[in-house]
């Protein structure tokens, strides 16, 4: 009887396995097959964020947020901030608004919960419970500019790569828009932060705006400080009608020749940087072990002295 119902346990579970390789790999693939290849979508990260249903948890937080009051200015900034660390859909202000005050409710309610735990002192269970909510409601700000920073740091070091696609695409017989197009599909998997921005240039293009103004979009929508430099460039070599490609592949030499300045200005700084945890850290330990029996030795001897001379005749 076991056999008879392991066998059928292992049948299922083939048949489990192949109705699901026909119905997500193979079926799929002989389509791609006969439309001509896979399609290649250049923004799947936009796509996922404005295709993709919210939770309910997040649709929670989303209503908590649409109903708490800001003012237009700081809604503004917020958003600015919420779009440099790659969030653009409508439900990223009341979703971030959300979480404030969640996070803010819940550590305030942690605090009182676990506040006899904590302290018996009278000032400190007043002012735990505070600076928890200061804390909940100010973290996720501290959280937005880590990610802003993060970002910006792989639009950073995606940028070269991208300029030497344009100056080859340029050099190739493309026009300007097209090369942005190609780099910005050719960067999707290697550089997908690089690869979103241009392709939302190229996107506003299409719309109807002015390069110019896409390009200095672009430079106010990431932040970065090596994109504006980049986009300067752009704009003046577009407005004086010089070779694009020339200065592009100056503006390559001179980013890749900063990161190694930089780099090498970090690795001259590690010396420096290394004063503290050696002579908190590591000098303490090694007077120990250096100095450690030398110390037991002398206490060892020194005390029964002490206690002679403090046991004999004065």
């Amino acid at each position: 009887m076991a056999i008879l119902i392991t066998i059928a346990l292992f049948v299922v579970l083939v048949v489990t396995i192949l109705y699901a390789g026909y119905r997500f790999y193979a079926r799929p693939g002989r389509v791609y097959e006969q439309l001509g290849g896979q399609a290649i979508f250049t923004m799947p990260e936009l796509d996922r964020l404005n295709d993709s249903e919210p939770g309910l948890l997040v649709t929670v937080v989303e209503q908590i947020g649409e109903k708490m009051p800001v003012d237009p200015a700081d809604a503004t900034s917020i958003r600015l901030d919420l779009i440099a660390a790659g969030y653009r859909t409508e439900r990223a202000l009341p979703i971030y608004l959300g979480i404030r005050v969640v996070a803010c409710a819940v550590l305030v309610v942690l605090t009182l919960v676990f506040r006899p735990m904590l302290t018996s002192n009278t000032v400190l269970s007043v002012v735990i419970p505070v600076g928890a909510g200061f804390l909940g409601f100010m973290g996720p700000s501290f959280v937005l500019d880590f990610l802003i920073g993060r970002r910006q740091e792989r639009i950073r070091y995606g940028l070269p790569d991208a300029l030497d696609l344009l100056v080859v695409s340029v050099e190739a017989g493309l026009g300007l828009d097209q090369a942005i197009q190609h780099v910005a599909r050719e960067l999707i998997t290697v550089h997908p932060d690089v690869s979103d921005e241009l392709e939302l240039v190229n996107l506003e293009i299409r719309g109807g705006l002015r390069r110019v103004d896409a390009l200095r979009n672009l430079a106010a929508r990431t932040g970065e400080p090596e994109l504006k430099k980049l986009v300067a460039i752009m704009v003046q070599t577009d407005r004086f009608g010089t070779s694009i490609a020339d200065s592009l592949r100056t503006h390559s030499d001179f980013m890749r020749t900063r990161r190694r300045q930089e780099a090498e200005e970090r690795a001259n700084k590690v010396g420096v940087k290394l004063v503290f945890p050696i002579f908190f850290l590591i000098l303490p330990s090694m007077l120990v072990v250096a100095a450690g029996p030398g110390i037991l030795q002398i206490f060892k001897q020194l005390i029964p002295m002490m206690k002679s001379f403090q046991g004999g005749p004065i």
